[in-house]
């Protein structure tokens, strides 16, 4: 298998799995310091869908952490499955979560006119911002994973 920029097991990988953990939690904080988020299904999904996120990015920044002390490479073909696989289904969910909040922002704080609070109503943008970083991060992330099997 190729090593290039992002690959398990590099620097770029590992700053990619970072940004994607460092997006999601910011993204959890924006959200949860709300008082209503819970009132609407497609925020509680965000939340789920980040938390998911947050565990898989950082899970595997350890990996890419561990790899680069012990200067192993990651790319076992079984292993590189398995990240493309996850990548790919966290990428969905957070394209999903982050797609309907950013609907919901803006049907009901723009078009209906329902935000009274204007600082809640920039945390649920905020929230809906890094959560499309975090999506676009794990984007990245899971064409690199891709490639890497596919060029193994």
């Amino acid at each position: 298998m190729k090593n290039f920029a992002g690959t398990p097991g590099t620097v770029t990988g590992l700053l990619l799995r970072l940004l994607q953990c460092l997006f999601a939690s910011g993204s959890i904080a924006a959200m949860a310091t709300t008082k209503s988020f819970f009132n609407f299904t497609a925020f509680s999904y965000l939340i789920a869908s980040m938390g998911l996120q947050v565990f898989w990015s950082f899970g595997l920044a350890f990996l890419d952490a561990c790899a680069l002390a012990k200067k192993k490479v990651l790319h076992n073909p079984v292993l590189v499955s398995l990240f493309v696989v996850g990548d790919w289904v966290t990428a969905t969910l957070s394209l999903a979560a982050a797609s309907s909040s950013a609907g919901i922002t803006i049907l009901y704080f723009n078009d209906l006119g329902g935000c009274s609070v204007r600082e809640e109503c920039q945390k649920y943008q905020l929230a809906v911002a890094l959560a499309f970083l975090s999506w676009i991060t794990i984007g990245i992330s899971s064409l690199i994973m891709f490639w890497t099997l596919a060029a193994g």
